[in-house]
Parts: structure tokens; C-alpha cells; sequence
């Protein structure tokens, strides 16, 4: 009676929270209850059908004292296995106007001993009626449902005791599709002619499918399904599997009654359906599979390139791991708001727009590059993942590390002209170096216990980290026994699950190496070696000296417990720097290697190809040979990109003077390689922001603009014919560089062409949009935010939008920031784009950090219950606090979310306190070395 009052009397939201909190219900709650629908209020329903929706909205996580008080870690029991499905019928009746949902399940299952009692996963779901037929017998009726909300499952009280043997679970229930991206949820699209409507879409990993319907929601616990969606007649609908019968739904002509085939066995996070307007385009692999990419409605032609890489990604696995794709049709489909990137769902994978359509006239090549990837990593799971799944999240390492190697050796493949193992050293291995050298970081492999965990564990160690050791795996064992073991690791699991350890073996038995104890060291022990190099010339001989100890952010450490690792180590030299010379693998701390028939002026290079997961310290000797192979360009690009990236780090960590990196950054004026251009901007962004603590910022930026204008003259603002993808990427790049600088000439071309573009006279190609925004914005006033901001409104493609959003936080005006983060929680800004638009204010200027900082702080709670603790809450604290360089920042940091709990980001905002008093100690450490130098480098040389 007390809910039901509450939504009948509409009370202030202050009433609501004093009552509720008496009542020890979340504010979360007090949400739900204040309709923001009218049609909620408006619609007819039954008084049975409306008590029963209503009590969804008041199912709760948590009590209110959970926000003031840090809750204590209970202990977490998997669920009994007394009783377990074997087949879920599940029919689904979605209301897209209500956003509530009817379902009923009839599970098969298997009754293993004698229990009254039937333990399930259930979340924000109201079961109406539940029942449980044996086979042959009577029909027995749940006495009670006792729901264990802060664990997420409800357990079925029986009147007897239910037999052993196989019988039919009955359960009827209610749910609300929420707009928390997560469960079976409502996603908000425009139709072409400008309506406001909604789709019906799930997002089910880790934990959620128990947000649709009651189930066994752990991976290991796998069933068939038979699903059933009764939807209007004019939405599409689609699941899992084909459709084999669709009709209409005897109880209302406008609706219909979708069947699919039955589901392989499966786990229930990548169960999936999707109801809601879509176009399509259509093919079929060589290898018989249909393949669909569903796109908004009128822009199918933007699923074609996805489409493409989709069609010749299936045979590649298919040959690659000599196993066939298993259902007979897969469809990737653009979700309009979603967390991720995007979903593995078997024969149904779910994407953010922006990592599936590509418009060929409004894309960018940067766009096409991550659609490519991102397909080609969706696809891999639904072999490694969806096949033959992990049989707990502390194996989650496994299914994304594996995914985030192979889907650039899937792209590889398809575009060899990308380059895409040099990029691979940028994007993901020196990324996870630098999370994985903080004392706040974590093994790859996380004891996971209450699936509420599994959140933190979607990191860089789990997919940067985790493809970079695969990768490192791949070179040690080579890639036809790696083949031949991953085949008979398919095989041997295929619908069932399977651990780490189950796949060293099968890499064991296929390659005759130890795989699971130089694994394991990679796997079970948090960190990475330095592993540093000295030499001695003998006679024709060059003697290595090589010994390895944990390499951490903070500097050199002598703990006496020092990890080791067991490290895989290549060597070459100058005579052939693409080919090793030779192979040792250092299994202790320290041992000396004999290089024969080197001459006293070649050069020795430790891990050419820069795929062993590890920092290098060369001698002062070894360090100064290398060098001019930068300069000269022998070096191959990646081992140039690896030489300064170690160096980079070593600076940050206090093991060498930044002097000295910025002198060898000097060296790189003649680089022409996108990927390699590319880090040192990174970097040089890095130390850009850690310079605005100080009066000399400007020097760095001249510094930057004196680096960066020869490749900048050279390329030129105009495509060259000839020119392919990689030089599209270097122009946006160093235009972009040059023109966040200040460099003149660019910021008056950027603002000539950024005119014609806005007056329709000369419409920007798609490569230089970032950059020419970019550009304009930070040297920009209110009117240039006005009209990027009437720029945005008018895109139509979500590319576009994402485009501006990214960059809009340039803007340098007090006032303008702050509009610009007000934007960010507009109804302009979709959800999951919000986390970017406060994290471009807070990485474009000492002034926007502060701001975007204090936005967070006083819309806590809004932004929090936006992401109800998901990975993206993670991403918004690290892009918004990460970049403070004083000590007192980490403390306030640290307070704050002492007292605004966020269990999900927990190691994250670790990581940060612990990234700020680094950045604190390295600019106390260096900064007046650096400002020396570049007021040197500036002075008149002296005659």
C-alpha cells in the first residue's frame, strides 16, 4: 500500500526520500517512481497487470545508508546445483510505449537431489506466479518467492520436497524496461522524419540477463534456448537464432508472435534480442553463412563496409582455427544508446553506432579503421567465448585478451595496407605498460567472487595487457603450433567451458614448451620486468649482460622479494635489423648471452618487433648506438617507436632526465610513420599537460610546433594522389598537433577552410574535420562554439556528433567550459557520450581540468545513477582526475570518493591518486631541467 501511495500521491522527491529512507528503500527507486513518461500515467491497465509493474520499480540494490556508509564486501555463494536448465522457453512481451515488459518462462530442467527450493538469478524482475511439473506427475505451486536483493536472486519455496529427475519449471513475471544500458532496456532513436521513439535491446555481460527474465546467470551453467517475442507488426525483431515462424498474436492484431530456432547450448550473458526500426544490407560468407548488417532506418548503405570486413572476417576464423561458425546466420546491428562498444551476443552482435556504420562520403579513415577492428573482435568471440566459454569471470582475460591479438590479425588480413601491428605497439601494448607499472594495478588473471566484481576487471590488463602477452605467446611458440593448439583446445571444449589452464595445455601438447609456467608468470603476478642490457666486445664476440627486476612507475625498487618472470627474449643487430638473430629465454634474475660475428661498430637491438611485454634500460654505449638508427631510419618503425617509448617512461619514472628524451624526440624530424608519429604525440600530450602546472607551458608548445612543422609542410592540408589510408591518419594527426600549438599558418588555414566548410562553399573531407575543429575551438570564442554547437544539432551521423563532442572541451573561455560541460548532460548528448565530452574539457587545459572536476563532483549523483556503477563511471574518473599534478589533489580525490562510494571504480580511482602524486613528484623532480633546455634551445646560438 505504502509503494502504491507513493506513486498515486506524487509527493515532492525531499518527502519521498525521508519516507523511503525509513523504509530502507534506495533513492534510485524514488527515480522510478516519478514517472518521466506521461503515457506511464495515461495508459490503461489492468489494477493486477499495474500493482505487479509498479512493484518492479521498487525493487531495490541497496539501502539509502549505502551512499554514506562504504558496504562491506559480503561473501558470495554461487548458485546450488541441486536444480539446473537444460532448455529455457522464455516468451517475451515488450510495451514500447509503457517500457515495462510480461514474460513467462517454462524451463527443462534437471532436478540432481531431492530439494523444496529452487535457487535462481533474478534482478528489477516481479515473478507473478512460478510453478514446478515433474515428469509424469502433478503440477506443485510456489508457496513463496524469496527474493535476496543485494545478491540478485530470488529463491521458489515449495509445499514438497521436488523429486530428482526431470521436470518443467513455470514462471510468470513483469519487468521495466529501464534506460540504464544494461538488462532488457530502452534505447531512445530518431525516426527520418523526426519523431522520438524507442527500441527494446539487451546488453546482458556479465551479469544482467537476470534484468529479463529468472535464470541461471553464471557462464558456466549453459542450456539451449527457445525464445518467443511477441512485438508490433511494424518493428523488426530479432534474436539469437533464425525466425522459423512469425504470425499474429491472436489478443491484439497489431501485434506479432516471432519464434526462432533453438540455440546451441549456451551461456546467458550472450542470450540476445532487439525489437525496434532497422534497415539492412545482406550478403553471404564463402562459407555459407547470412550475413546482415542492420543499420537506422534509410541509412543502409553505411552498413556495407562493416558488412564487407564481416564477410571475409568468417571464412579467416573458420580457416584460421580449422573450426566451421556454428549457427546459419549472424547479424550485426547499430544500437543507438549503448555502454560498450559493442557485444559478442551469438548470431546477434550488438554495436555502438559509431563502431559499425561508415559513411563513405562522411567517414573518416581513423572510423573504418575501428569499425574493422571492432568486427573483427566481435566475431573472433563467437568462437573463443561463445563456443567454448570461460567457466568463471576470473577467467575473463582470456575471452578479451584473446579477441583484442586476434582482431588485428583478422584486420591484418583483410587491410595488410594499415599497418596494423605497428599500431598495435601504441594502441594497446605501451598502454598497458603504463597501467600495469602503477602499485594500484592487478594480475591479469582477478580472483572474481561476486559477479558485482567483474566491472573493475574490464580494463586494459584484461584486454591490452592480455592480447600483448597472447601476442608475446604467439612469437615464442610460432604461429603453426599456436594454430594447431588452439584448434584442439576448440574442439576439446566446444560448448562446454574451459579455463586458463585448459589452454596452456593444449598449446603445451601441441608445441613441446612449457607454456603454462612461462604463462603463469605473466598471468598470476601483477607488473612486468625492466629488463636492462650491458656489453663488452670480444674479439668478434659481443657479450651481453642481461638481468630483469619489476619495472615500477615510482622508480627503481630493491624489494628482496622481487618477481621474476620468465621472459622470452629476442635479439638483432644492425646486419639485418628485421630478422633475430637469436632466442634465450631469461628465467632467472640475471645471465650472460654470447652474440657471435658482430662487429665492433654494428649495434645490438633487445626485442625487435617490440613484442615482449617489457621495458629495456640500455647502457649509456648501447643507448648512444642505437640512435642514429633513428634518425637514419634503419631502425624498423616499431622498434623506433619502442626505443622512445621506453625512454619516455624511464623519464616519468625517475630513471633518467626528461632532458634526455626530449633531445632523442629531436631525432625523429624525418620520421614518416604515421603509427610512430603518433606515440611521440601521445607523449608529448602527456608532458604538455603536466607543463600546464607551470609558467612555461608556451615553451613545450614551441617545442611541439618545431618537432611536428616539417612533417606538417611535407604532407601538406590536400590528399596527394596515391596517398592511402595511413597518410590520411598522419595528416589529421600533425594538422591537428600544429594547430592545438598555435601554429599560425594552421590556425589560419584551419580557420579559412573551417568558414567555407560552415557556409557550405567547401564541405571538409572527413580527415581534416578533427583537425580543423580542433583547431578553430582552441583558439576559439563563444561564436565558434555557437556554431559547432548548431554543427552538432545538424549532423545526422553519429560519427559526426562524437566528432564535435570529443573536442568541444578545447575551448579556452571560463564561461564557454562551463557551457560546454553543461552540454555534456543535455538531452543533445547521448548517455554513453556524456564520459567523453567532460573528459575533452578536462584534457584540453589546466583551467578545464579544474572545472570538469568540480562538474563531476557536484552532478555525483546524477552521473553515477546514469551508470549505476557500470565501466564507464571507471572511464569518467580517469579521463576527469588523471591529469592533476599536485599532491593535494590526490587527497581531495581520495576524500571524495570515501564518502561517494563507487565500488565499480574502486582500483580506478586508486590508479589515479596514485597517476597524480607520480605526475606531482616527476615535475618537482624535472621541470626546471626541462624549462632550462628549452630556453636553451630558444637562445641565439653564441658566435
Amino acid at each position: 500500500i505504502c509503494r502504491h501511495t507513493l506513486l498515486l500521491l506524487r509527493p515532492s522527491p525531499t518527502v519521498c526520500m525521508l519516507f523511503l529512507t525509513s523504509c530502507r528503500v534506495s533513492l534510485s527507486v524514488i527515480r522510478l517512481a516519478l514517472p518521466r513518461n506521461p503515457t506511464l500515467v495515461a495508459k490503461p491497465v489492468s489494477p493486477t497487470l499495474r500493482a505487479s509493474r509498479l512493484l518492479v520499480r521498487f525493487k531495490s540494490l541497496s539501502s539509502v545508508s549505502t551512499l554514506f556508509s562504504m558496504p562491506e564486501r559480503r561473501p558470495f555463494v554461487r548458485l546450488p546445483t541441486d536444480v539446473y536448465p537444460v532448455n529455457y522457453g522464455l516468451r517475451l512481451k515488450p510495451d514500447l510505449i509503457d517500457f515495462t515488459f510480461e514474460g513467462k518462462l517454462e524451463a527443462a530442467v534437471e532436478v540432481t537431489q531431492g530439494t523444496n527450493q529452487i535457487v535462481m538469478n533474478c534482478a528489477d524482475i516481479d515473478i507473478i506466479t512460478a510453478s514446478f511439473v515433474p515428469e509424469g506427475g502433478d503440477e506443485i505451486n510456489a508457496t513463496g518467492f524469496n527474493y535476496q536483493n543485494e545478491d540478485e536472486k530470488v529463491t521458489l519455496c515449495f509445499p514438497s520436497i521436488l523429486q530428482k529427475g526431470s521436470g518443467s519449471l513455470k514462471i510468470d513475471f513483469v519487468g521495466e524496461l529501464n534506460d540504464k544500458m544494461k538488462g532488457f532496456y530502452r534505447s531512445k532513436y530518431m525516426t527520418p522524419s523526426g519523431e522520438n521513439r524507442y527500441a527494446a535491446v539487451t546488453q546482458f555481460e556479465a551479469t544482467d540477463a537476470r534484468r529479463a527474465f529468472p535464470c541461471w546467470d553464471e557462464p558456466a551453467i549453459k542450456a539451449t534456448f527457445d525464445i518467443t517475442l511477441i512485438v508490433p507488426k511494424d518493428r523488426i525483431a530479432l534474436s539469437n537464432m533464425n525466425v522459423f515462424d512469425r504470425k499474429p498474436y491472436p489478443e491484439d492484431h497489431s501485434l506479432v508472435e516471432v519464434k526462432y530456432a533453438t540455440t546451441p547450448i549456451m551461456s546467458t550473458y550472450l542470450v540476445a534480442f532487439v525489437i525496434g526500426e532497422y534497415d539492412f544490407v545482406e550478403s553471404q560468407s564463402s562459407d555459407g553463412v547470412t550475413v546482415r548488417v542492420y543499420t537506422p532506418v534509410g541509412k543502409a548503405e553505411q552498413g556495407k563496409f562493416a558488412l564487407e570486413v564481416a564477410t571475409k572476417t568468417l571464412p579467416f576464423y573458420k580457416d584460421y582455427f580449422s573450426v566451421p561458425y556454428p549457427l546459419p546466420k549472424i547479424d550485426l546491428i547499430a544500437i543507438a544508446d549503448f555502454a560498450a562498444g559493442a557485444m559478442e551476443n551469438w548470431g546477434l552482435v550488438t554495436y555502438r553506432e559509431t563502431a559499425l556504420l561508415i559513411d563513405p562520403k562522411n567517414s573518416c579513415a581513423s572510423s573504418r579503421q575501428w569499425v574493422a577492428l571492432v568486427v573483427g573482435h566481435e566475431l573472433a568471440h563467437q568462437w573463443f567465448g561463445n563456443l567454448v566459454t570461460m567457466e568463471w569471470w576470473t577467467h575473463l582475460w582470456l575471452n578479451e585478451g584473446f579477441a583484442s591479438w586476434i582482431e588485428y590479425l583478422c584486420v591484418d588480413h583483410c587491410f595488410p595496407e594499415y599497418d596494423i601491428w605497428t599500431q598495435f605497439v601504441s594502441a594497446d601494448y605501451t598502454r598497458a605498460l603504463d597501467l600495469d607499472a602503477l602499485d594500484n594495478s592487478h594480475p591479469i588473471e582477478v580472483d572474481v567472487g561476486h559477479p558485482s566484481e567483474v566491472d573493475e576487471i574490464f580494463d586494459a590488463i584484461s584486454y591490452s595487457k592480455g592480447a600483448s602477452v597472447i601476442r608475446m605467446l604467439h612469437n615464442y611458440i610460432g604461429d603453426e603450433d599456436f594454430r594447431k593448439g588452439m584448434n584442439a583446445y576448440l574442439l576439446k571444449f566446444q560448448h562446454k567451458n574451459a579455463s586458463t589452464e585448459d589452454l596452456w595445455e593444449c598449446l603445451e601438447q601441441a608445441s613441446g614448451k612449457p607454456i603454462a609456467a612461462v604463462m603463469n608468470s605473466w598471468t598470476k603476478q601483477m607488473g612486468f620486468p625492466i629488463i636492462v642490457v650491458d656489453q663488452e666486445q670480444h674479439g668478434s664476440d659481443r657479450v651481453l649482460k642481461i638481468s630483469q627486476k619489476k619495472f615500477c612507475a615510482s622508480g627503481p625498487r630493491n624489494d628482496e622479494n622481487c618477481p621474476n618472470w620468465m621472459v622470452p627474449i629476442s635479439i638483432c643487430t644492425s646486419e639485418d635489423p628485421s630478422c633475430t638473430k637469436m632466442k634465450v629465454l631469461l628465467d632467472q634474475p640475471e645471465t650472460t648471452v654470447n652474440v657471435t660475428n658482430i662487429a665492433p661498430d654494428h649495434w645490438i637491438k633487445i626485442n625487435p618487433g617490440t613484442v615482449g611485454f617489457y621495458r629495456i634500460q640500455y647502457s649509456s654505449a648501447m643507448l648512444e648506438s642505437l640512435l642514429p638508427g633513428i634518425r637514419d631510419l634503419t631502425l624498423l618503425p616499431v622498434d623506433r617507436l619502442g626505443l622512445q617509448n621506453d625512454l619516455f617512461s624511464l623519464a616519468r619514472a625517475g630513471m633518467i632526465s626528461t632532458v634526455e628524451v626530449l633531445k632523442v624526440m629531436e631525432a625523429f624530424v624525418n620520421e614518416p610513420n604515421y603509427t610512430v608519429w603518433s606515440d611521440l604525440s601521445c607523449n608529448l600530450g602527456v608532458l604538455s599537460s603536466l607543463l600546464s602546472h607551470t609558467d612555461f607551458h608556451e615553451d613545450i608548445q614551441e617545442f611541439i610546433r618545431n618537432l611536428f612543422t616539417p612533417i606538417g609542410m611535407k604532407l601538406g592540408w590536400d590528399s596527394k594522389t596515391g596517398e592511402g589510408h595511413l597518410d590520411a591518419l598522419l595528416r589529421g594527426l600533425v594538422l591537428g598537433k600544429l594547430g592545438k600549438a598555435g601554429h599560425k599558418g594552421t590556425l589560419e588555414e584551419a580557420r579559412r577552410r573551417f568558414k567555407e566548410h560552415v557556409e557550405g562553399k567547401q564541405i571538409l573531407p572527413a580527415d581534416l574535420r578533427s583537425p580543423v575543429y580542433l583547431t578553430v575551438l582552441k583558439h576559439g570564442d563563444s561564436t565558434t562554439l555557437d556554431t559547432m554547437l548548431k554543427l552538432h544539432k545538424q549532423a545526422d551521423m553519429q560519427e559526426e556528433k562524437n566528432r564535435i563532442e570529443r573536442v568541444l572541451g578545447a575551448i579556452p573561455a571560463p564561461d564557454l567550459i562551463q557551457r560546454v560541460l553543461n552540454f555534456a548532460l543535455s538531452e543533445e548528448v547521448r548517455p554513453q557520450d556524456t564520459v567523453s565530452v567532460i573528459g575533452g574539457v578536462a584534457g584540453s587545459s589546466k583551467q578545464g581540468r579544474k572545472a570538469a572536476w568540480k562538474f563531476v563532483k557536484d552532478n555525483w549523483e546524477e552521473l553515477h545513477n546514469r551508470y549505476q556503477g557500470g565501466f564507464l563511471i571507471s572511464r569518467l574518473i580517469k579521463l576527469t582526475v588523471d591529469g592533476f599534478a599536485i599532491d593535494k589533489m590526490a587527497a581531495e580525490v581520495k576524500s571524495f570518493f570515501e564518502s561517494h562510494h563507487a565500488p565499480a571504480a574502486e582500483r580506478t580511482v586508486q590508479q589515479c591518486c596514485e597517476n597524480i602524486l607520480l605526475n606531482a613528484a616527476w615535475l618537482k623532480r624535472d621541470a626546471e631541467d626541462i624549462h632550462q633546455y628549452l630556453l636553451q634551445r630558444k637562445a641565439p646560438p653564441t658566435i
